[in-house]
């Protein structure tokens, strides 16, 4: 199984703070799941112009495939100006309508305050769901008062955080099990 972790900004450290904390847990607790991080800001990404992913070259090629061979996707985003972030966003322009499908999607949401709580809801939700993902419901909100010094210091939250990766992989494990059971009826 192969999980990857999004950080969907290219500003701040909060979303790459709450990510490196969820895939460390990751490591953790399921050490035999190959997993790996993509902050964006740490890539220069083209602006999606309509051809297929692996038509691009360079970084923008590296985070596409990277995301389309993943068998589940933690999204970490950090709400501006109440909506996701266009670095975000150009990821799944880049990727082809069904490019979640029959992978997990799981969201970690940064951001100023519980204002923002309901933008996952509205705006990436109804996203994720048009690519196809298997979403787990629930998602981890942290506010600015999670965070001291690029550490969160909520022990909630991270409760919460080591529930969704318990989630997502149990998520992912199980949709496995289903399309096995669905091919094995086939019988070639």
């Amino acid at each position: 199984m192969k999980i990857v972790g999004v950080s969907g900004s290219k500003m701040g450290a909060k979303t790459r703070t709450a990510i490196d904390y969820t895939i460390k847990t990751l490591e953790e607790k399921y050490p035999d799941i190959d997993s790996v991080v993509i902050d964006l800001a740490d890539y220069n990404v083209e602006f999606s112009d309509g051809r297929n992913y692996l038509e691009y070259e360079g970084d923008t090629r590296y985070v596409a495939q990277t995301i389309m061979e993943a068998d589940a996707i933690i999204i970490g985003t950090p709400i501006f100006q109440a909506s996701i972030p266009a670095t975000l966003k150009n990821i799944f322009d880049l990727l082809p309508i069904s490019a979640f499908r029959e992978k997990v999607v799981s969201m970690i949401i940064t951001a100023g305050s519980t204002k923002h709580y309901l933008i996952p809801e509205q705006q990436l939700k109804p996203i994720l769901s048009y690519m196809k993902a298997q979403l787990v419901q629930t998602y981890v909100f942290i506010e600015e008062k999670d965070f001291q010094r690029k550490e969160i210091i909520n022990d909630d939250v991270l409760f919460r955080i080591e529930r969704l990766v318990e989630d997502t992989v149990v998520l992912t494990e199980t949709y496995e099990k289903i399309r096995e059971a669905k091919e094995a009826e086939y019988g070639f």
